[in-house]
């Protein structure tokens, strides 16, 4: 039965937590900014209208200096004439402590290693600045915007280029001591597995990632595996699931495995957190059966008492690539509402 929340995370640690700030919610304005390694997205959000008033994209260049710079001009294209915005939320890939808004390393842009992104954007727009994992954010989109609204209790996962997750418990975004909480796609899923992006070997995002759909492919045609693809550095998971569906043996081995170690990890984390619903985003997710039919055969083998599974929702997101910027834009109303006065006024006038 689909239960509706309404409280959500804080993205700081305080000590007195006896005021809370009253803000306008019908007429606040917040930028919604989401970084990634090939584009950074800002929009400017008005009152409860999940539409953004302007919205502006450009290219990350992220082998170049000066990413920072290129941040704050995509951000000041949309801010408002009068200057008047209540909060920034930011989206952006971790590892990241969203308690300092600090970026402690990025894949994709090697000059923001421990960088104090909130706290320098803070310093040039003068307003509040929340920071969190692209990820958790955009389960916190689907959870307040998309495919989870209604529920108390959510598991998202985002299968692309890596895997990466969010959990919603009780209404709130599972932040855990350090804020790094949810990693989900560097779950061990196999200590004997190949060697994830991160490192460190046997990871589900080794596993069932678009890259490593495509390295599993070309290490069997390596091997001498028969199928109609051929050996590739540019090969894509496109390519394999086209394969897939005209039959292919290599490529359909490809997705059946991706697809077992999904439903190993997912079994495990049903086990961990219990939610109501699980909610699957990001490309590799939108090839359908070829993934999700050994996904549920794994599970449905490894979820050790079936009441796990009763009730329990399977869908897709709903937001797509505007996950990340309404995910920002929840964490921030959010984190507004729930700001002290007194470390409202000292964050954005200190």
């Amino acid at each position: 039965m689909s239960r509706r929340g309404t409280c959500a995370p804080l993205p700081v640690r305080f000590k007195d937590w006896h005021a809370i700030v009253n803000y306008n919610e019908a007429m606040k304005r917040i930028v919604a900014i989401d970084i990634g390694g090939t584009h950074l997205r800002a929009a400017l959000f008005e009152g409860e209208n999940t539409k953004p008033v302007f919205h502006q994209i450009v290219d990350t260049r992220s082998s170049e200096p000066g990413v920072f710079d290129r941040l704050v001009g995509v951000v000041e294209s949309v801010w408002p004439k009068d200057g008047k915005v209540e909060a920034i939320g930011a989206a952006s890939p971790g590892p990241l402590d969203p308690y300092s808004g600090t970026i402690l390393r990025t894949p994709n842009i090697q000059e923001w290693v421990n960088f104090p992104l909130s706290p320098n954007l803070t310093k040039h727009f003068n307003v509040p600045v929340f920071l969190n994992n692209d990820a958790k954010l955009a389960g916190l989109g689907e959870w307040k915007f998309g495919a989870g609204r209604g529920y108390h209790d959510l598991l998202y996962l985002t299968v692309s280029t890596g895997v990466g997750g969010g959990v919603i418990a009780n209404d709130r975004l599972v932040q855990g001591f350090h804020g790094m909480a949810t990693e989900l796609g560097h779950t061990t899923v196999d200590s004997n597995g190949p060697v994830c992006s991160c490192g460190f070997p046997g990871h589900l995002e080794a596993f069932a990632s678009g890259p490593s759909i495509v390295k599993y492919v070309n290490q069997e045609l390596a091997s001498g595996a028969k199928s109609s693809l051929q050996p590739n550095p540019g090969l894509t998971p496109r390519a394999v699931a086209d394969a897939a569906k005209s039959g292919d043996a290599l490529a359909l081995e490809a997705y059946g495995r991706a697809g077992e170690y999904l439903g190993i990890a997912v079994a495990s984390f049903l086990h961990t957190f219990d939610p109501a619903i699980v909610i699957f985003g990001g490309g590799v997710s939108q090839v359908g059966a070829l993934l999700f039919d050994p996904f549920h055969a794994s599970l449905l083998k490894r979820v050790f008492h079936p009441r796990y599974l009763e009730n329990l929702k399977i869908e897709m997101a709903a937001l797509g690539d505007d996950a990340g910027l309404l995910g920002a834009l929840a964490f921030a109303e959010i984190s507004l509402s729930e700001l002290p006065d007194q470390e409202l006024q000292d964050r954005t006038h200190g």
